[in-house]
């Protein structure tokens, strides 16, 4: 199978496009007001009008209440729903309220925290591997942070999963030849400063998913 790609925190209706055009298999908009790629309802319904049929959209959340989830679904049609620091039980929850296919992030540092991705066994549909952000951070990703990925090594994955944190074009190869991730995801590393995405980093991005 071949290895796919989500370009993440999209804003902007040019590095939306960039994203589709270089072939990525999904879109990300984060609704999450601390964030610098933050969308709210009525720009997320203009982005995703955009999105062709053959690309998935993703709305990316930290432990939403019901009313925010269910209202960002209804505004972008979307079609996944990842979600940050929140507990498998409420994540089960959230997936049966919105009955769309569900991501769990797994914060990462040692591969004692694997261990968590046990629980979303029954809650969730993919694991998303994302690096631990320190104790305190405003954001729970985005940062640019990567997590050794030798943790990974030989470990039985209870879901499907993807692979994120720190991932840009110049190591996303690597990133896939060392660990056969088969869904990677970007959002910092293709940026020229916080939220501002660039169209040459993303293409250079996706060309590099397609060479794996």
């Amino acid at each position: 199978m071949p290895v796919t790609a989500k370009i993440c925190g999209l804003s902007t209706a040019a590095t939306l496009d960039a994203a589709v055009a270089g072939g990525a298999s999904h879109v990300g908009f984060v609704v999450f007001p601390p964030s610098p790629r933050h969308v709210d309802a009525d720009r997320l319904a203009g982005l995703a009008a955009r999105v062709p049929a053959y690309a998935r959209k993703v709305g990316v959340f930290v432990d939403p209440d019901d009313a925010l989830l269910a209202s960002s679904v209804a505004a972008g049609g979307l079609d996944v729903i990842q979600l940050h620091k929140t507990a498998p039980a409420r994540v089960a929850h959230l997936r049966r309220l919105t009955g769309r296919e569900t991501w769990a992030a797994v914060a990462v540092r040692t591969r004692a925290d694997l261990d968590a991705a046990h629980g979303f066994v029954d809650a969730a549909d993919r694991l998303l591997y994302d690096a631990k952000t320190p104790e305190g951070a405003a954001l729970p990703g985005g940062m640019g942070l990567r997590f050794d990925w030798e943790v990974l090594r030989g470990f039985r994955h209870p879901l499907p999963w993807a692979l994120s944190g720190g991932l840009d074009p110049a190591n996303v190869g690597e990133a896939i030849a060392r660990t056969r991730a088969p869904l990677v995801d970007v959002s910092s590393g293709v940026e020229s400063a916080p939220g501002v995405k660039d169209v040459d980093k993303i293409a250079a991005f996706l060309q590099r998913v397609s060479a794996s």
